[in-house]
């Protein structure tokens, strides 16, 4: 084993469940906390050796954290590192992070996020914010992403699709299209995906929902699991009302040994490739595949010379069911098998950019506990758009650690156009509905033209509202007339 191989030898995370708003732990605290629980479980004092500080961006204020927590920690000279918006840049720094310790130009990296969703909303509640420290004005030594891009196409904001409880469920119901299942089989089948996440995570102790859910009871609305949009109920959504922090500490082999860790605390990243599909539903050939994710797959198969069937471990990105589906199909996992080791963003808890740094760390401890297995975490930003997968293993490979991009082979796949508006006939590709307080708010519709070109339309209808989540839509012929409520033909 070269000693230059990258190891993670320590984890922490930090779930701090308020019983009021005067016991807020803003997110800057709950990362120092997760990063000194993390130097705890190496079994050594370290962090005042750390070369480079590296935090996920969250939904909070402060202007550089990593210089912040570097002079908490005695490593003030430390590089810092930041990252733009994004769930895929976890995966992205920890691969990167892996690939600069084996060249050498770094030994010893911290890597951290928290968010605080559970304090903030009840503080929005009762009229407030929580209250967060300056930290140095200073500018991160470098930033991951160039730029803050829109996650929808303009011609799906115009339409009012904005978020992901908008562009999921639309997903999902083009899974259940082309599996050819009714709605009744469709939602039975995706409770029964989701049901056993919360099991997974009734075994996680850093998980935020640790009491198991049945089947019935996630697809069922109730006063507790209201509809959110067609197919979702609440708890098919990510759970991001949680105050969550994680960090890693992430080393080479002569370091380790240099510190004494124990080497039965080492865990060997084997490969990390990344790639985004097209930009916005609005574009790609279709809803229920992922070419960036496959491709990605067979790469990180090449890497390391395994098949699906050689994963022990794996966590899929979790968001949505749909994106559990999709990557399962592409990887060719069995959705019978457990497709996470944390429960998920709905019952692992979602604390946005971060979750996977919380999918990562759980991974080391059962690799730990198990040395002789594989794992596989996966990372998605945006809308099924930017993907960052990682292979792990409890033992050393006999190749260096690969990092890989697919990008060249993602973006020489065609597109689709998409057209403002149109006039007359369409098929109906997928669709979904918006739920309000009072009920179905709005239908959105995925169409293509004759001519394989895809336009959005919205549906305002109560009856059809009404008969949608009933009867399946997809398929169906509908006239596009301007602004006039669309008319189903069959």
């Amino acid at each position: 084993m070269d000693n230059q191989t990258p190891v993670i030898v320590g984890v922490g995370q930090v779930l701090h469940r308020i019983a009021d708003l005067d016991d807020v732990v803003e997110p800057i605290e709950l990362m120092r906390r997760a990063c000194r629980l993390a130097e705890s479980d190496t079994g050594v004092s370290l962090l005042e050796k750390v070369q480079s500080v590296r935090v996920i961006r969250g939904m909070w204020t402060y202007d550089n954290p990593a210089a912040w927590l570097a002079s908490e920690f005695g490593c003030a000279s430390a590089e810092t590192v930041g990252t733009l918006f994004g769930g895929n840049y976890n995966q992205v720094l920890m691969s990167d992070t892996a690939l600069q310790i084996q060249s050498g130009e770094r030994d010893l990296v911290l890597l951290m996020g928290a968010e605080v969703g559970y304090s903030s909303a009840k503080a929005r509640k009762a009229g407030g914010e929580i209250a967060m420290r300056s930290t140095p004005k200073t500018d991160y030594d470098q930033v991951y992403g160039s730029t803050q891009k829109p996650e929808h196409h303009d011609y799906e904001v115009a339409r009012g699709i904005r978020a992901a409880i908008h562009a999921y469920p639309m997903y999902d119901n083009a899974i259940r299209y082309s599996k050819g299942e009714t709605i009744p089989e469709h939602l039975e089948r995706v409770s029964g995906l989701w049901s056993r996440f919360s099991q997974v995570a009734s075994r996680n102790p850093n998980a935020w929902i640790q009491t198991p859910v049945s089947a019935r009871d996630i697809r069922t609305p109730s006063a507790s699991n209201r509809p959110v949009s067609f197919p979702y109920t609440k708890l098919m959504n990510s759970n991001n009302a949680v105050d969550m922090g994680a960090a890693l500490i992430v080393c080479s082999v002569a370091k380790a040994k240099a510190l004494g860790i124990d080497e039965s605390r080492w865990v060997y990243p084997l490969a990390g490739v990344d790639g985004h599909d097209h930009f916005s539903a609005s574009v790609r050939d279709n809803f229920y595949s992922s070419p960036g994710i496959r491709f990605i797959a067979e790469r990180l198969f090449e890497l390391t010379d395994m098949s699906a069937d050689e994963i022990d471990l794996v966590d899929l990105y979790s968001c949505f069911p749909a994106a559990v589906q999709v990557a399962a199909s592409e990887y060719g996992f069995d959705e019978s098998r457990d497709l996470t080791v944390t429960g998920g963003l709905t019952f692992g808890g979602g604390p946005l950019n971060n979750y996977v740094m919380h999918s990562i760390a759980r991974t080391v401890e059962l690799l730990r506990e198990h040395p002789e297995q594989t794992a596989l975490v996966t990372a998605n930003g945006g809308n099924l758009y930017k993907h960052a997968h990682g292979v792990y293993s409890g033992r050393p490979a006999d190749r260096p650690f690969a990092r890989d991009n697919v990008q060249t082979r993602i973006d020489a796949l065609p597109s689709r156009k998409v057209l403002p508006d149109h006039l007359g006939d369409v098929d109906v590709e997928s669709y979904t509905v918006i739920y309000g307080a009072d009920g179905p708010a709005v239908g959105h519709l995925a169409c293509l033209t004759a001519d394989g070109d895809r336009v959005w339309a919205n549906v305002m209808d109560q009856d059809v509202l009404a008969a949608m989540p009933q009867e399946e839509f997809c398929g169906r012929k509908v006239r596009l007339a301007g602004e006039a409520e669309p008319q189903f033909l069959g």
